[in-house]
């Protein structure tokens, strides 16, 4: 079972070795990592922070996600929507 309050959307780079991550469910939460493992690790600990930070500033703090996913993709290399490239 994956212990995360949030759902975590993590995007692997060209770089085999630097993944950066992000919560859609939670507003301004981002990280990086060296796998797809590490970031699951900084995420879990990050979100804590992340959450008691937003607490100590009185900033609102969203309700947990009762059914968190977890989604694994390469990093877009433009702004674009990867749709509008299709053929």
């Amino acid at each position: 079972m994956i212990d995360l309050k949030y759902s975590l959307v993590i995007e692997a780079t060209e770089d085999p070795n630097f993944f950066g991550f992000y919560s859609p469910d939670l507003e301004g939460f981002t990280g990086v990592g060296h796998s797809v493992e590490d970031c699951l690790y900084q995420a879990r600990w990050g979100m804590e922070e992340h959450l008691a930070l937003c607490r100590e500033e009185k900033i609102p703090v969203p309700f947990s996600n009762p059914n968190p996913v977890v989604t694994i993709r390469n990093s877009y290399k433009d702004s674009v929507s990867p749709a509008l490239h299709e053929v």
